[in-house]
Protein backbone atom coordinates (compact mmCIF):
# COMPACT_ATOMS: atom_id res chain seq x y z
CA UNK A 1 0.00 0.00 0.00
CA UNK A 2 1.55 3.12 -1.09
CA UNK A 3 1.64 6.36 0.90
CA UNK A 4 -0.08 8.83 -1.78
CA UNK A 5 -2.91 6.35 -1.21
CA UNK A 6 -2.73 6.75 2.56
CA UNK A 7 -2.37 10.52 2.73
CA UNK A 8 -5.21 10.54 -0.27
CA UNK A 9 -7.55 9.30 2.28
CA UNK A 10 -6.19 11.28 5.08
CA UNK A 11 -7.11 14.44 3.62
CA UNK A 12 -10.42 13.03 2.08
CA UNK A 13 -11.24 12.52 6.21
CA UNK A 14 -10.15 15.82 7.09
CA UNK A 15 -12.15 17.22 4.10
CA UNK A 16 -15.26 15.83 4.94
CA UNK A 17 -15.00 15.94 8.72
CA UNK A 18 -14.38 20.17 8.28
CA UNK A 19 -17.99 19.69 5.58
CA UNK A 20 -19.71 18.51 8.61
CA UNK A 21 -18.69 20.52 10.89
CA UNK A 22 -19.50 23.76 9.30
CA UNK A 23 -23.11 22.03 7.92
CA UNK A 24 -23.93 20.89 11.67
CA UNK A 25 -22.76 24.26 13.33
CA UNK A 26 -24.71 26.75 10.59
CA UNK A 27 -28.28 23.85 11.07
CA UNK A 28 -27.54 24.57 15.04
CA UNK A 29 -27.60 28.20 14.32
CA UNK A 30 -30.14 28.52 12.54
CA UNK A 31 -32.63 26.33 13.94
CA UNK A 32 -35.69 27.52 16.14
CA UNK A 33 -35.63 28.10 20.43
CA UNK A 34 -32.86 29.73 22.52
CA UNK A 35 -30.45 28.31 24.91
CA UNK A 36 -29.84 30.90 26.87
CA UNK A 37 -34.21 30.83 27.32
CA UNK A 38 -33.63 26.88 27.80
CA UNK A 39 -31.01 27.37 30.44
CA UNK A 40 -33.54 28.80 32.72
CA UNK A 41 -36.81 27.63 32.07
CA UNK A 42 -35.26 24.11 32.61
CA UNK A 43 -34.89 25.21 35.64
CA UNK A 44 -38.58 26.50 36.43
CA UNK A 45 -37.30 30.56 36.00
CA UNK A 46 -39.46 32.48 34.19
CA UNK A 47 -36.32 35.14 32.65
CA UNK A 48 -36.65 38.90 31.60
CA UNK A 49 -35.37 39.93 28.80
CA UNK A 50 -32.16 41.37 30.23
CA UNK A 51 -31.49 38.17 32.21
CA UNK A 52 -31.62 36.51 28.48
CA UNK A 53 -29.11 38.69 27.07
CA UNK A 54 -26.62 38.81 29.48
CA UNK A 55 -26.40 34.76 29.24
CA UNK A 56 -26.68 34.70 26.04
CA UNK A 57 -23.78 37.28 25.97
CA UNK A 58 -21.70 34.51 28.46
CA UNK A 59 -22.80 31.67 26.13
CA UNK A 60 -21.51 33.72 23.21
CA UNK A 61 -24.17 33.68 21.23
CA UNK A 62 -24.28 37.32 20.82
CA UNK A 63 -21.70 37.22 18.25
CA UNK A 64 -21.51 36.57 14.45
CA UNK A 65 -22.20 33.51 13.17
CA UNK A 66 -18.37 33.58 11.40
CA UNK A 67 -16.63 34.55 14.59
CA UNK A 68 -18.75 31.66 16.87
CA UNK A 69 -17.82 28.96 14.35
CA UNK A 70 -14.32 30.32 14.21
CA UNK A 71 -13.94 29.97 17.73
CA UNK A 72 -15.66 26.87 18.15
CA UNK A 73 -13.28 25.41 15.16
CA UNK A 74 -10.36 26.51 16.91
CA UNK A 75 -11.14 24.74 20.24
CA UNK A 76 -11.90 21.81 18.46
CA UNK A 77 -8.39 21.75 16.76
CA UNK A 78 -6.91 21.47 20.60
CA UNK A 79 -9.64 18.97 21.38
CA UNK A 80 -12.10 21.62 23.26
CA UNK A 81 -15.27 20.67 22.10
CA UNK A 82 -16.90 23.18 24.50
CA UNK A 83 -18.80 23.29 28.19
CA UNK A 84 -22.74 21.54 27.40
CA UNK A 85 -25.05 23.89 28.44
CA UNK A 86 -27.31 21.35 29.90
CA UNK A 87 -24.96 19.55 32.14
CA UNK A 88 -22.44 21.87 32.62
CA UNK A 89 -20.05 19.63 31.96
CA UNK A 90 -17.19 19.51 29.14
CA UNK A 91 -18.90 18.17 26.21
CA UNK A 92 -15.85 15.56 25.29
CA UNK A 93 -16.25 14.09 29.12
CA UNK A 94 -20.01 13.58 28.16
CA UNK A 95 -19.20 12.22 25.15
CA UNK A 96 -16.93 9.66 26.73
CA UNK A 97 -19.01 8.59 29.45
CA UNK A 98 -22.11 7.25 26.67
CA UNK A 99 -19.49 5.89 24.11
CA UNK A 100 -18.44 2.55 25.83
CA UNK A 101 -22.35 1.70 26.51
CA UNK A 102 -23.49 2.53 22.70
CA UNK A 103 -20.07 0.51 21.79
CA UNK A 104 -20.79 -2.61 23.72
CA UNK A 105 -24.32 -2.73 22.36
CA UNK A 106 -23.14 -2.01 18.43
CA UNK A 107 -20.74 -4.78 19.06
CA UNK A 108 -23.44 -7.06 20.65
CA UNK A 109 -25.66 -6.25 18.38
CA UNK A 110 -23.49 -7.54 15.62
CA UNK A 111 -22.48 -10.58 17.21
CA UNK A 112 -26.25 -11.62 17.02
CA UNK A 113 -26.55 -10.27 13.58
CA UNK A 114 -23.67 -12.53 12.30
CA UNK A 115 -24.82 -15.58 14.30
CA UNK A 116 -28.08 -15.32 12.70
CA UNK A 117 -27.31 -13.89 9.40
CA UNK A 118 -24.45 -16.71 8.17
CA UNK A 119 -26.28 -19.82 8.88
CA UNK A 120 -29.59 -18.31 7.42
CA UNK A 121 -28.12 -16.98 4.47
CA UNK A 122 -25.47 -20.69 4.08
CA UNK A 123 -28.69 -22.77 4.61
CA UNK A 124 -30.85 -20.48 2.20
CA UNK A 125 -27.97 -20.88 -0.59
CA UNK A 126 -27.92 -25.06 -0.31
CA UNK A 127 -31.13 -25.49 -0.92
CA UNK A 128 -32.07 -22.92 -3.33
CA UNK A 129 -35.41 -22.73 -4.22
CA UNK A 130 -36.27 -25.42 -1.52
CA UNK A 131 -38.61 -24.91 1.13
CA UNK A 132 -35.85 -24.12 3.84
CA UNK A 133 -35.05 -21.16 0.96
CA UNK A 134 -38.59 -19.65 0.97
CA UNK A 135 -38.94 -20.11 4.58
CA UNK A 136 -35.80 -18.22 5.09
CA UNK A 137 -36.50 -15.72 2.15
CA UNK A 138 -40.19 -15.10 3.89
CA UNK A 139 -38.49 -14.41 7.60
CA UNK A 140 -35.76 -11.81 6.07
CA UNK A 141 -38.44 -10.20 4.62
CA UNK A 142 -40.57 -9.85 7.97
CA UNK A 143 -37.45 -8.64 9.45
CA UNK A 144 -36.74 -5.99 6.32
CA UNK A 145 -40.39 -4.70 7.02
CA UNK A 146 -41.43 -4.73 10.93
CA UNK A 147 -39.93 -1.38 12.27
CA UNK A 148 -37.28 -1.79 15.29
CA UNK A 149 -39.35 -0.28 17.71
CA UNK A 150 -41.98 -2.60 17.13
CA UNK A 151 -39.81 -5.44 17.36
CA UNK A 152 -38.88 -3.90 20.75
CA UNK A 153 -41.71 -3.75 22.18
CA UNK A 154 -42.62 -7.10 21.06
CA UNK A 155 -39.49 -8.22 23.04
CA UNK A 156 -40.16 -5.92 26.14
CA UNK A 157 -43.66 -7.89 26.11
CA UNK A 158 -42.64 -11.12 25.75
CA UNK A 159 -39.56 -11.29 27.42
CA UNK A 160 -39.46 -8.68 29.90
CA UNK A 161 -43.46 -8.40 31.08
CA UNK A 162 -44.52 -12.04 30.56
CA UNK A 163 -41.42 -14.33 30.96
CA UNK A 164 -39.35 -11.76 33.43
CA UNK A 165 -35.94 -12.81 31.70
CA UNK A 166 -34.87 -9.87 30.80
CA UNK A 167 -34.95 -6.12 32.30
CA UNK A 168 -37.37 -4.01 30.40
CA UNK A 169 -35.66 -0.74 31.02
CA UNK A 170 -31.79 -0.68 30.96
CA UNK A 171 -31.24 1.92 34.10
CA UNK A 172 -27.40 0.73 33.44
CA UNK A 173 -25.00 -0.66 30.93
CA UNK A 174 -24.98 -3.99 32.28
CA UNK A 175 -25.33 -6.84 29.57
CA UNK A 176 -28.67 -7.98 31.10
CA UNK A 177 -29.70 -4.66 29.85
CA UNK A 178 -27.75 -4.71 26.49
CA UNK A 179 -29.92 -8.26 25.54
CA UNK A 180 -32.95 -6.98 24.38
CA UNK A 181 -31.57 -3.83 22.55
CA UNK A 182 -29.42 -5.31 20.79
CA UNK A 183 -31.51 -8.32 19.27
CA UNK A 184 -33.93 -5.43 18.62
CA UNK A 185 -31.15 -3.75 16.22
CA UNK A 186 -29.67 -7.24 15.20
CA UNK A 187 -33.23 -8.44 13.82
CA UNK A 188 -33.66 -5.96 11.03
CA UNK A 189 -29.68 -6.54 10.01
CA UNK A 190 -29.66 -10.33 10.16
CA UNK A 191 -32.27 -10.05 7.76
CA UNK A 192 -29.87 -7.85 5.22
CA UNK A 193 -27.23 -10.02 5.71
CA UNK A 194 -28.83 -12.97 5.36
CA UNK A 195 -29.52 -12.23 2.02
CA UNK A 196 -26.22 -10.91 1.09
CA UNK A 197 -24.86 -13.82 2.40
CA UNK A 198 -27.10 -16.20 0.01
CA UNK A 199 -26.40 -14.20 -2.81
CA UNK A 200 -22.48 -14.03 -2.03
CA UNK A 201 -22.69 -18.77 -1.39
CA UNK A 202 -24.83 -18.98 -4.58
CA UNK A 203 -22.02 -17.01 -6.42
CA UNK A 204 -19.31 -18.72 -5.36
CA UNK A 205 -20.93 -22.07 -5.80
CA UNK A 206 -21.42 -21.51 -9.60
CA UNK A 207 -17.43 -21.04 -9.71
CA UNK A 208 -15.65 -23.26 -11.77
CA UNK A 209 -12.82 -23.93 -8.79
CA UNK A 210 -16.06 -25.68 -7.41
CA UNK A 211 -16.78 -28.14 -10.02
CA UNK A 212 -12.76 -28.99 -9.63
CA UNK A 213 -12.95 -29.49 -5.94
CA UNK A 214 -16.21 -31.54 -6.38
CA UNK A 215 -14.16 -33.37 -9.87
CA UNK A 216 -11.29 -33.95 -6.94
CA UNK A 217 -13.86 -35.74 -4.27
CA UNK A 218 -14.08 -33.22 -1.42
CA UNK A 219 -17.71 -33.83 0.03
CA UNK A 220 -20.21 -31.11 -0.08
CA UNK A 221 -18.90 -30.01 3.83
CA UNK A 222 -15.39 -29.82 2.90
CA UNK A 223 -16.46 -27.74 -0.26
CA UNK A 224 -18.69 -25.62 1.79
CA UNK A 225 -16.33 -24.59 4.86
CA UNK A 226 -12.81 -24.66 3.66
CA UNK A 227 -13.83 -22.66 0.31
CA UNK A 228 -17.17 -21.33 -0.21
CA UNK A 229 -17.58 -19.28 3.00
CA UNK A 230 -13.83 -17.86 3.47
CA UNK A 231 -14.06 -17.03 0.18
CA UNK A 232 -18.30 -15.58 0.56
CA UNK A 233 -17.55 -13.34 3.68
CA UNK A 234 -15.07 -10.88 2.16
CA UNK A 235 -18.11 -8.92 0.26
CA UNK A 236 -19.11 -8.30 3.76
CA UNK A 237 -16.03 -7.15 5.47
CA UNK A 238 -17.40 -3.94 3.74
CA UNK A 239 -20.68 -3.64 4.51
CA UNK A 240 -20.01 -5.16 8.42
CA UNK A 241 -17.50 -2.46 9.02
CA UNK A 242 -20.23 0.50 7.84
CA UNK A 243 -22.81 -1.15 10.22
CA UNK A 244 -20.89 -0.39 13.19
CA UNK A 245 -20.44 3.30 12.05
CA UNK A 246 -24.04 3.36 11.43
CA UNK A 247 -24.64 1.68 14.86
CA UNK A 248 -22.78 3.81 16.85
CA UNK A 249 -24.79 7.23 14.93
CA UNK A 250 -28.06 5.33 14.66
CA UNK A 251 -29.02 3.34 18.08
CA UNK A 252 -31.36 6.42 19.31
CA UNK A 253 -35.05 5.34 18.74
CA UNK A 254 -33.80 1.98 20.30
CA UNK A 255 -32.00 3.65 23.13
CA UNK A 256 -34.57 5.95 24.01
CA UNK A 257 -37.12 2.82 23.88
CA UNK A 258 -35.33 0.97 26.59
CA UNK A 259 -33.87 4.30 28.69
CA UNK A 260 -30.31 2.66 27.37
CA UNK A 261 -27.56 4.77 28.47
CA UNK A 262 -26.08 5.36 25.06
CA UNK A 263 -24.85 8.31 22.45
CA UNK A 264 -28.35 8.19 20.95
CA UNK A 265 -30.29 8.45 23.80
CA UNK A 266 -27.51 11.46 25.13
CA UNK A 267 -28.32 12.92 21.36
CA UNK A 268 -31.95 13.53 22.01
CA UNK A 269 -31.63 14.68 25.14
CA UNK A 270 -28.93 17.46 23.89
CA UNK A 271 -31.84 18.44 21.08
CA UNK A 272 -34.52 18.61 23.54
CA UNK A 273 -32.59 21.04 25.89
CA UNK A 274 -31.02 22.99 22.97
CA UNK A 275 -27.61 21.95 24.11
CA UNK A 276 -25.67 23.20 20.94
CA UNK A 277 -22.15 22.43 21.87
CA UNK A 278 -23.38 19.12 22.88
CA UNK A 279 -25.17 18.41 19.40
CA UNK A 280 -22.35 19.45 17.23
CA UNK A 281 -19.70 17.33 19.38
CA UNK A 282 -21.61 14.62 19.22
CA UNK A 283 -22.32 14.80 14.72
CA UNK A 284 -18.98 15.60 14.93
CA UNK A 285 -17.77 12.36 16.76
CA UNK A 286 -19.79 10.17 14.85
CA UNK A 287 -18.87 11.18 11.24
CA UNK A 288 -15.08 10.99 12.62
CA UNK A 289 -15.73 7.26 14.28
CA UNK A 290 -17.61 6.09 10.74
CA UNK A 291 -15.06 7.37 8.68
CA UNK A 292 -12.38 5.67 10.73
CA UNK A 293 -14.23 2.34 10.82
CA UNK A 294 -14.78 2.81 6.86
CA UNK A 295 -10.56 3.62 6.18
CA UNK A 296 -9.86 0.75 8.91
CA UNK A 297 -12.18 -1.80 6.85
CA UNK A 298 -10.31 -0.50 3.33
CA UNK A 299 -7.18 -1.34 4.66
CA UNK A 300 -8.58 -5.02 6.18
CA UNK A 301 -10.05 -5.84 2.93
CA UNK A 302 -6.89 -4.71 1.13
CA UNK A 303 -4.94 -7.13 3.15
CA UNK A 304 -7.22 -10.12 3.41
CA UNK A 305 -8.21 -9.68 -0.60
CA UNK A 306 -4.83 -10.34 -2.86
CA UNK A 307 -6.89 -9.31 -6.12
CA UNK A 308 -7.34 -5.57 -4.38
CA UNK A 309 -3.38 -5.27 -4.17
CA UNK A 310 -2.80 -7.00 -7.36
CA UNK A 311 -5.03 -3.77 -8.57
CA UNK A 312 -3.18 -1.38 -6.80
Amino acid sequence: MNRSFLGGRLLQIVIVLFGVSLITFALTYLSPGDPAVSSFTSQGISPTKTQVAERRRDMGLDQPFIKQYGKWLAGICRGDFGISYSRNEPVTAVLLSRLMPTLGLALLALAFMLAIAIPEGTCAAVHEHGWPDHLLRGITFLGISIPNFWFGMILMFVLGLKLHLLPILSSSAGFSSMIMPALTLAFAMSAKYARQVRTAVLEELGQDYIVGARARGLSERQILWRHVLPNAMLPLVTMLGLSLGSLLGGTAVVEVLFAYPGLGNLAVEAIENYDYPLVQGYVLWIALIYMVINFVVDMTYHRLDPRVRLRG
